[in-house]
């Protein structure tokens, strides 16, 4: 434990990682295939590394028109999705996701880096799940996951982890 973390357990103060390790916990349930849509191939390879290592399929696209492609080969049962896109941006990518009946109730959590994609998304959500920006750690990752499990739109993990049936 570090200096700071140290010295705030010391004086009772409590951080939001803290309170989130503390609470109950909403796991998806192993194995859900989650499409992450991104032409940056270190965004790809970092998010496809942590959701392996939490036990979920992750499956990769470049491009928007890939990611469709594989949305309708491989139905996923999440999507993140980069807003600025080569081709195809994230935007128009969500639109037929949307329009299309297989894949139109898949949770999409857009990302993106761009301030002004950002602002846009929260003017338009054109029916997206959820917005994370980048840069993003492990632990908004899953806090994201975890939301949309605790509002019905993922599957939860039916046995706990060790930590959760501490915290129950």
């Amino acid at each position: 434990m570090g200096y700071m973390p140290r010295l705030g357990s010391l004086l009772g103060l409590r951080t939001k990682s803290a309170d989130r390790r503390r609470g109950r916990r909403y796991e998806a349930s192993r194995g859900l295939r989650i499409l992450v849509i991104d032409d940056s191939k270190t965004v790809v390879k970092i998010l496809s590394r942590m959701l392996s290592q939490n036990e979920f399929e992750p499956i990769a696209a470049g491009d928007a028109e890939t990611g469709l492609k594989l949305a309708r080969q491989y139905p996923p049962d999440l999507i993140f999705l980069d807003i600025l896109l080569p081709g195809m941006n994230g935007f128009a990518a969500l639109r037929r996701l949307r329009q299309d009946p297989a894949t139109a109730d898949v949770p999409v959590i857009m990302i993106s880096g761009d301030e002004q994609s950002m602002a846009r998304m929260v003017l338009d959500r054109l029916g997206s799940d959820d917005f994370m920006k980048k840069p993003f750690g492990r632990a908004e990752v899953f806090t994201r996951i975890e939301g949309l499990v605790r509002n019905g739109r993922l599957p939860q993990r039916l046995n706990p982890s060790a930590f959760d049936r501490q915290a129950i």
